[in-house]
């Protein structure tokens, strides 16, 4: 007889369980990884909103763009290769 107390939870449930578990985690990050990139979005457009047509004198020695462009190109890379995971997964078979 199998001993389901010594497995993970993952291991002890039906395999199909299991996918709509991993699917439901994939989709959670997936709605994290967008609300960053639209704050992230959502800051820099108040850093070039907060610019006033009179402040051509005005120099900016500490501009956060490339630092929030570069956030937002790995939050989309990271987006689009749970995109590929959560494709693959339906590939099994299964629905998730």
């Amino acid at each position: 007889m199998l001993n389901l107390a010594d497995t993970s939870p993952l291991a002890a449930m039906p395999e199909v369980e299991s996918l709509q578990l991993i699917a439901a985690d994939l989709r959670l990050l997936i709605v994290q990884v967008e609300t960053s990139m639209r704050r992230i979005a959502a800051a820099t457009d108040q850093e070039h909103g907060s610019d006033q047509e009179g402040s051509a004198d005005v120099f900016v020695l500490d501009d956060v763009t490339p630092r929030y462009a570069t956030a937002s190109a790995a939050l989309g890379a990271c987006r689009a290769g749970l995109g590929h995971a959560l494709e693959c997964l339906s590939e099994t078979g299964s629905t998730v």
